[in-house]
């Protein structure tokens, strides 16, 4: 290998910084710093709005994610409040409203929960 290339390559890099803060001196000392702190101030809020959104997603998704079961088969998932969408599991249609998932029925619906009740024979 050349030895002569690394150095070429040590003193470009040096040069292109020692170029930038010449350039940003002379702005400044001829009365055009306005331009140096607009430049600045661009890339301050080009470097904080993904920070701020982030946590503002955080924030939204905290207050609108419920986790609950299913009222037809119990299995646990995820949705997103005031939406619909449908059981992973046994693909029944629900409603996230409140807090809670609620199957979503036609109207004049019954829902009915059955219980099981044993059987007793008396003897004669």
């Amino acid at each position: 290998m050349n030895s002569n290339y690394y150095k070429s390559i040590q003193i470009s890099g040096l040069r292109f910084w020692l170029t930038l803060l010449a350039v940003i001196w002379l702005l400044g000392s001829i009365g055009l710093g306005w331009i140096v702190k607009s430049f600045l101030i661009v890339i301050g809020i080009i470097l904080i709005t993904p920070v701020l959104a982030f946590m503002g997603f955080r924030w939204w998704l905290k207050r609108n994610l419920v986790v609950d079961r299913c009222p037809v088969c119990s299995y646990e998932s995820a949705g997103i409040n005031n939406t619909q969408m449908r059981c992973p599991s046994c693909s029944e249609p629900l409603k996230v409203e409140k807090g809670h998932f609620l199957r979503l029925t036609p109207p004049g619906t019954v829902d009915v929960q059955a219980i099981d009740v044993t059987v007793k024979q008396l003897e004669d």
